[in-house]
């Protein structure tokens, strides 16, 4: 599932080619229909991205769109291409167009279905009103692994697996520890830590975590092969030295998700024991 920061991308890419233009929505697939005659021929007034939720503004109504695990965005310039496969949303302007595939989302919210929507969700480290002590409460209150709680959207929007791991190996925290053991310092360098290695993502496209003493060039190794892509520490690494201490990454299990460690870099309980 993408994470915040391909969805910020997407927000400035649909803005950048649709903002403030009338643009004409159809549904081949047939199953946004409705949706779609709603809003054809309204002018796009703004995007927004909120965690791993996007959001299209027109005037009285928003597109809402979630991609899931198989969703996915398409666009080019000139006229749209017969539709191929199961097209759920096409955007089209003079100069471009866009189409939507298999979403676990594709729906129009009301002003009030959308502050409903934003109040689910916790805070996003990539937006300006995202609220790290808003966020601590709740992580400090909580029993659960540390990990876990990172990518719990209503505690932490747009953070998934990837960034999870990245920033507690970074911090030299396992991610087993339960939030209430979390330190107020702590806490605040992992936001700062979010936030940063987001913002990277959202300019590069890809997630990258390592320091510029630990790339490829700089300890004279190969890149990382992944279909994620970008080079970090511990994720999708099980079985790997480390790339700190030479210790073999471990991987467990966290509320039915994979979860990966170094044992020696973040000394203390094990995941998955």
């Amino acid at each position: 599932m993408p994470e915040g920061h391909t969805i910020h991308r997407l927000a400035a890419r649909h803005a950048e080619l649709f903002g403030g233009r009338p643009v004409r929505v159809s549904s081949p697939q047939g199953r946004f229909e409705a949706g779609a005659e709603l809003i054809s021929g309204s002018v796009l007034r703004r995007t927004e991205a909120y965690g791993k939720h996007l959001l299209h503004h027109y005037d009285g109504h928003t597109l809402h769109v979630h991609l899931g695990l198989y969703g996915v965005f398409s666009d080019g310039e000139g006229a749209a291409p017969e539709p191929i496969g199961q097209v759920r949303l096409r955007l089209e302007s003079a100069a471009y167009w866009l189409d939507l595939r298999g979403p676990a989302a594709c729906e129009l919210l009301d002003p009030p279905e959308v502050e409903a929507l934003k109040g689910r969700l916790g805070d996003d480290p990539l937006r300006d009103d995202g609220d790290p002590d808003t966020a601590y409460k709740r992580i400090h209150r909580s029993s659960l692994a540390v990990a876990t709680l990172l990518m719990d959207q209503k505690i932490v929007a747009g953070c998934g697996l990837v960034y999870a791991c990245e920033v507690l190996f970074r911090a030299g925290i396992e991610p087993t520890r339960p939030g209430t053991r979390i330190s107020p310092d702590e806490w605040a360098l992992l936001w700062k830590d979010l936030q940063e290695l987001m913002r990277e993502g959202v300019r590069r496209g890809r997630i990258d975590t390592v320091h510029a003493s630990h790339t490829p060039e700089a300890m004279g190794r190969a890149p990382r092969v992944d279909r994620h892509g970008g080079e970090v520490y511990v994720y999708r690494r099980a079985g790997q030295p480390c790339l700190l201490c030479g210790t073999e990454i471990r991987r467990g299990t966290l509320a039915a998700r994979n979860s990966y460690w170094c044992p020696r870099c973040q000394a203390g309980t094990a995941a998955g024991s």
